[in-house]
């Protein structure tokens, strides 16, 4: 093996590995950040000082690095492709967990994902699956709904709640597949600030509507804000970015099926939460379908 052709094996290894584990890890935990300031605020508070503190620092890093600015075309691309990733899927979840819905129940809604990625990255993208593949997606499902049953069995359910973590299924489904196909050029730091600005005013514009502007500035809070603005809005979706620029959007998708775990791990580590035997059950079923969803032909 040459050198050029060990370097190039070595960084197609790094990003089929590294990136995904880090995201998972980042993306994961911020589940767990999220339950930790959200008694100190409401929701939509919350996604607003995060998502406008968090635009405001990668505006700063992008000048910066002296990047290009996009075009207005571009700009206005890579607002609906935020407005539906990053905004609508954060406004789903948070509310749905404040609603009282299991954090576990919200997961697994959204941990249908990819398999609608899947549907319809047919008919949008032009990427096809095959019977492999298809297989890969159902056991990663079914791995995410062995993760999270002990904790779904005595739950009471809202609907409403529930609807809101579909529609946060629904924006982070279209969403990747928008990023897919109108910004795979997109530059990191000015896309992610603008996705990040267009959120927070847009979280901005709803606060008056559904709740009144409430924030205890805790300890507790504080390490919550940071951590999701640094971990999350920072670290997990350029991470996310990159790997829908670098990959099928289908075979990206599979790696939310490793969110519940993390998130898991998280609570465990942070809450003194128990790792039930069912989560390793689990795990290991999610591993199989993403080994089979990611699988060359």
């Amino acid at each position: 093996m040459s050198k050029n052709t060990w370097i190039k094996t070595t960084k197609n290894y790094v990003n089929i590995f590294t990136l995904p584990f880090f995201f998972v890890l980042l993306y994961g935990s911020g589940f767990v950040g999220a339950k930790l300031g959200l008694p100190h605020s409401t929701p939509l508070s919350f996604l607003s000082l995060r998502f406008i503190t968090a635009g405001l620092i990668l505006l700063i890093i992008a000048k910066w690095f002296g990047n290009q600015l996009p075009s207005w075309r571009e700009i206005m691309h890579i607002s609906v492709a935020g407005s539906l990733t990053v905004c609508l899927f954060s406004i789903g979840v948070f509310v749905s967990i404040n609603m009282g819905l299991a954090p576990a129940i919200s997961a697994l809604i959204v941990a249908m994902q990819p398999i609608l990625v899947g549907l319809f990255a047919q008919k949008l993208v032009n990427e096809r699956l095959n019977l492999t593949q298809w297989f890969g997606l159902f056991f990663g499902f079914l791995g995410v709904a062995v993760v999270v049953s002990n904790s779904i069995e005595a739950t009471s359910f809202s609907w409403v709640a529930i609807s809101m973590s579909v529609l946060a299924l629904l924006g982070v489904t279209f969403g990747s597949i928008y990023q897919k196909r109108y910004c795979a050029e997109m530059e990191l730091f000015y896309g992610g600030a603008i996705q990040s600005l267009v959120s927070g005013l847009i979280c901005l514009a709803l606060l008056p509507f559904f709740e009144s502007f409430k924030v205890a500035w805790e300890t507790e809070f504080i390490i919550s804000l940071v951590y999701m603005i640094i971990g999350v809005s920072l670290g997990a979706l350029s991470l996310l970015y990159i790997m829908i620029q670098q990959g099928e959007v289908s075979r990206v998708a599979s790696v939310f099926y490793l969110v519940p775990v993390s998130a898991a791990v998280s609570a465990y580590l942070l809450f003194g939460e128990t790792i039930e035997e069912t989560t390793l059950l689990g795990a290991s079923i999610i591993a199989l379908g993403m080994f089979l969803t990611n699988r060359k032909n």
